[in-house]
């Protein structure tokens, strides 16, 4: 292949990722022009248009998607094995990005990862807060950590915690004023705070399983929140009755400001999992960061 190909596959795949010719160029260490300039030359000798522009946006074509679908894995394969030549060294370094869930972060990865960065000072770890489901190819992630439940096939995954449960909570106020749901169903009659999905905006239907039954209950309220700890403050403060990792509101339990409901109703389901692209050659880095994070009884 000759060189001048290769460059501009080069450029062309980073625009594709990118989506964006001006980061692009950031990430080359070259010029949006030169960018601009080498793609359409590219373009050119192949006789197809690979990228769809306008004045505020940039995607591939159908041939480009293609192109990028084909030749993307090849050239990070490259990068992955240059970058895993650091195991020469005698100290591993480089920078690892992550991208996980907040309450994720809380309690698997910060807890284990001050210990990782103080006995691998020279290796870099980016983490990227972030509800929704990321597509760490796509993003450039090194990886990302989200429930079992959750990941994709093609994905390799390494536990990171135990088995999680959904639990459902409101105050003894609360249940004073409106009573008790007995079953799931009841909670239609009740007022619960909704949580807004990031991914895609919808409104999370509460999962249930007993006795081979697994009801979805779409709940209605005065209140919708796109995060855990506001959900948590309006339940405690009486204002509806809220579907939360049982983690997440043990510190409300433990206190007595909430109540669970419902309990025989909450069954357990994978904990939290690291995972990343089965194709993903693994430089020495990373591998001792899953490790450290590796769950072990």
């Amino acid at each position: 292949m000759a060189r001048e190909t290769v460059q501009d596959l080069v450029a062309f795949l980073a625009v594709a990722r990118e989506r964006n010719f001006t980061r692009a160029a950031a990430k080359l260490g070259v010029s949006q022009s030169s960018v601009s300039h080498t793609v359409r030359q590219l373009e050119e000798r192949l006789g197809v248009k690979l990228l769809a522009r306008t004045t505020r946006s940039v995607a591939p074509t159908e041939a480009g998607e293609r192109l990028f679908a084909k030749v993307g894995p090849y050239f990070d394969g490259i990068e992955a094995e240059v970058a895993a030549l650091s195991v020469l060294q005698t100290k591993p370094r480089g920078t690892l990005r992550i991208t996980a869930s907040a309450h994720a972060t809380d309690k698997v990865l910060w807890p284990k990862l001050t210990r990782f960065l103080s006995e691998y000072p020279d290796i870099k770890v980016e983490v990227m807060l972030d509800n929704g489901f990321t597509d760490i190819v796509a993003e450039r992630f090194d990886a990302g950590i989200r429930l079992g439940e959750h990941l994709a096939k093609d994905m390799i995954s390494v536990r990171l915690g135990p088995e999680m449960r959904m639990t459902c909570v409101g105050a003894p106020s609360y249940f004073a004023k409106y009573g008790e749901p007995r079953v799931p169903q009841d909670l239609v009659a009740h007022n619960c705070i909704n949580l807004r999905l990031p991914t895609y905006g919808g409104l999370y239907a509460w999962e249930f399983e007993k006795d081979g039954q697994a009801p979805k209950v779409r709940v209605e309220g005065q209140l919708t929140f796109n995060g855990t700890a506001q959900i948590l403050i309006a339940a405690a403060e009486g204002f509806g009755l809220a579907y939360v990792l049982e983690d997440a509101a043990a510190p409300y339990l433990a206190d007595g400001r909430l109540r669970c409901v419902l309990t025989d109703w909450c069954q357990p389901f994978p904990g939290f999992h690291l995972y990343y692209p089965s194709r993903r050659q693994v430089s020495p880095a990373f591998g001792l960061l899953v490790e450290a994070l590796r769950y072990r009884r």
